[in-house]
């Protein structure tokens, strides 16, 4: 299912010596697109669920550089996955309109957020009813026909 609608897990090299490990982490090069904003997450306890929201044009790469915390994603379709995000090498990759919702964080955990664009309200779907009646309209044309990769 993953595959299907681009959210995939991506593996970062690791550096390091005994001294410890070093990740690098590039936009461009080892995520697909250039890097406008960073933020993260912590603090919250294994009850509480962040995110519960789509991005109409945001993409975003996920990686808990500390701790652990789970991510579902859906695509409005039926199609669904859990990923578990439990190492710093290890990053979620979520395209455009997927709702998302991360749960389950562990007391230590620190949730990294990469995106592909600045900070916009208007971009947000926070209503997952409104987030399935724009994934019905730009997926389903005249007859029930797919309008995607239509202009």
């Amino acid at each position: 299912m993953s595959r299907y609608i681009g959210v995939q897990m991506l593996e970062f090299a690791q550096k390091g010596d005994e001294r410890g490990h070093l990740v690098i982490v590039e936009g461009m090069k080892d995520i697909p697109f250039e890097i406008k904003r960073i933020f993260y997450i912590y603090g919250s306890g294994e009850n509480v669920v962040r995110g519960q929201h789509a991005n109409r044009e945001s993409e975003f790469i996920l990686i808990n550089v500390a701790g652990k915390s789970k991510v579902r994603v859906k695509d409005g379709k039926g199609n669904e996955a859990v990923f578990c995000l439990n190492r710093p090498h290890t990053g979620l990759y979520i395209p455009p309109m997927i709702w998302k919702d991360m749960y389950d964080f562990s007391e230590d955990s620190v949730l990294l957020c990469i995106a592909s664009s600045n900070y916009c309200p208007e971009e947000y779907i926070r209503d997952y009813d409104e987030f399935l009646r724009v994934i019905q309209e730009e997926y389903s044309g005249i007859n029930g026909q797919s309008t995607q990769g239509r202009k």
